[in-house]
């Protein structure tokens, strides 16, 4: 299936005119089978039989989730018109970006990024990723008859948000940083059913339904991101607490995730998911399209570009213009 931020536009060829809103942050494409192809001022897509066609115009950002045949017109007509087009796999892991040929405007950026105080930003990054997974638990546990935190879980999550002012090296925040990451998504694990077998977020290979939707509204926040980030010229694989592709888009989203994706996705499971809903195989948990369809109406509900963009703009100013560098939260 495809949808534009969580909601389904199931339209006939002529009747598509003038009917997508101005203010959708992406189209994505998700699932398997889709056949994409572009006119000069058309994106067609079609599957399972139907067609879907979008002004070139009104698309902000294309998001490729999963496997679709594409046609060279699509990457062409895209990039002449300045739109990226970003790929993930089908569990919602990045892959890559593609950007308009000869385009070198983000040299300035990218030398901002390499010579920024990167333990500043990082302390700042970290902390603010633990508060507010720190509030959202609180919130997951006044909502509980039993308490959801072990004996001394609260008062080890407190502690390590204080010792990270005073961490020296990078490698020290990066494995607190992770650390408290793992304790929380373990600890968010004891409100899901235990028949969905999620028991902590898993690395790589999604085999439980509720990693998958983590997955899946990651990448939709991800993209989300990815708009912003490439506008302000960032190199979004240079990042300043993460490391390795998307780190930007990482450091920037990790303290919105619990409020805009997990939030959603531990409602959903917890008002139960049908056997009907996924399907396991070896390698992952396939998502059926109507949990896909729940997941993206959830989230565009809980998805806040607007803030997401002023964080990149706090960023931006940070880098360029040595002002105040603060984590939304």
């Amino acid at each position: 299936m495809f949808y534009q931020s969580g909601e389904p536009y199931q339209l006939e060829e002529e009747t598509y005119a003038g009917m997508i809103p101005d203010d959708i942050p992406w189209v994505a494409v998700t699932g398997f089978g889709a056949h994409l192809k572009a006119t000069p001022v058309r994106l067609v897509i079609q599957h399972n039989g139907k067609v879907q066609e979008y002004p070139i115009r009104k698309i902000p950002h294309l998001l490729i989730i999963g496997g679709h045949t594409l046609h060279s017109s699509v990457v062409k007509t895209l990039v002449k018109n300045g739109i990226p087009i970003s790929f993930f796999d089908a569990d919602g892991t990045p892959a890559g970006v593609i950007r308009p040929y000869g385009d070198t405007r983000d040299t300035v950026m990218r030398s901002l990024q390499i010579n920024a105080p990167k333990h500043r930003y990082a302390v700042s990054i970290a902390k603010g990723s633990l508060q507010s997974r720190l509030l959202f638990l609180q919130k997951l546990g006044e909502s509980r008859e039993s308490p959801l935190l072990y004996d001394g879980e609260l008062q080890f999550l407190h502690k390590a948000y204080d010792e990270l002012e005073y961490l020296i090296k990078l490698d020290e925040i990066r494995r607190l940083h992770r650390l408290t990451t793992d304790m929380y998504y373990e600890i968010i694990s004891r409100t899901t059913p235990p028949e969905l077998g999620y028991r902590r977020r898993a690395a790589r290979v999604r085999q439980d339904p509720v990693n998958a939707m983590l997955s899946l509204g990651y990448a939709m926040l991800h993209g989300s991101c990815m708009v912003p980030v490439l506008a302000s010229r960032f190199d979004p694989d240079l990042g300043l607490l993460h490391e390795g592709p998307g780190s930007l888009i990482s450091d920037i989203i990790d303290p919105f995730r619990a409020e805009m994706v997990d939030a959603a996705v531990l409602r959903i499971a917890a008002a139960g998911i049908a056997p009907s809903d996924y399907e396991l195989s070896a390698e992952r948990c396939l998502l059926s399209d109507d949990l896909v369809l729940q997941l993206q109406s959830a989230v565009k509900t809980t998805i806040q570009p607007v803030r997401i963009q002023e964080q990149v703009q706090i960023l931006t100013g940070a880098l360029c213009d040595g002002s105040s560098f603060i984590v939304l939260s």
